[in-house]
């Protein structure tokens, strides 16, 4: 939205918006139509765009739509539990789901990532034992790198009845969910700048 009135849908991110916006540095210009050029952020990006065919350019609106997806990628997050794997494959929202316990919200390994899985056959077999593949399918957050609580930050609010992770990885993404309850989601209010600093943060 330009004018937070009128809204309309972003297109889907490519893989070629994904690792043109890696490339691109900086605060966003608040123009959607405002071109990057790369051959000033990124010489030797902008060559091999050259060599391919293709404008070593990118619109803010393209950079937007491949943070947005990165964001959703790296920290969109979802209580374990809340979405279930058919054996044909298939998630669904699961309608029995109640919400977590307290005890079981103050875990980062309650929370999952809701993208497609990338280390889950690393598990030993002991860890594999007390898995449930129907809920189970997803990366955990207590494996993000850097482990433990490296990358994520948990606070109770509102007298323990409110649990909220904030990722330092993408400073802005605030995830909530109230225990005992369904009620959950994540926000993003940032530069949408990752944080290269974190490792030398901790």
């Amino acid at each position: 939205s330009l004018n937070c009135l009128d809204w309309s849908l972003l297109t889907p991110a490519t893989e070629e918006m994904l690792a043109l916006a890696e490339e691109v540095k900086g605060r966003f210009q608040g123009d959607p139509s405002f071109e990057y050029s790369l051959a000033e952020i990124n010489p030797e990006a902008a060559a091999r765009l050259v060599q391919s065919g293709k404008e070593p350019v990118m619109k803010e609106e393209a950079r937007l739509i491949a943070t947005i997806e990165q964001i959703d990628r790296a920290v969109g997050i979802v209580p374990r539990g809340a979405f279930v794997k058919t054996p044909l494959g298939s998630v669904h929202e699961n309608r029995h789901f109640e919400g977590l316990s307290l005890v079981e919200a103050k875990k980062l390994s309650s929370y999952f990532h809701f993208t497609e899985p990338t280390n889950l056959k690393n598990k030993t077999l002991l860890e594999k034992a007390d898995l449930d593949p129907s809920t189970d399918f997803l990366n955990s957050l207590e494996h993000d790198i850097p482990q433990g609580k490296g990358s994520w930050s948990i606070q109770l609010e509102k007298g323990g009845s409110v649990v909220v992770l904030r990722s330092l990885l993408w400073l802005g993404l605030t995830f909530y969910h109230v225990p005992m309850t369904k009620q959950f989601g994540y926000v993003y209010f940032g530069t949408g700048e990752k944080n290269l600093d974190l490792p030398f943060m901790l």
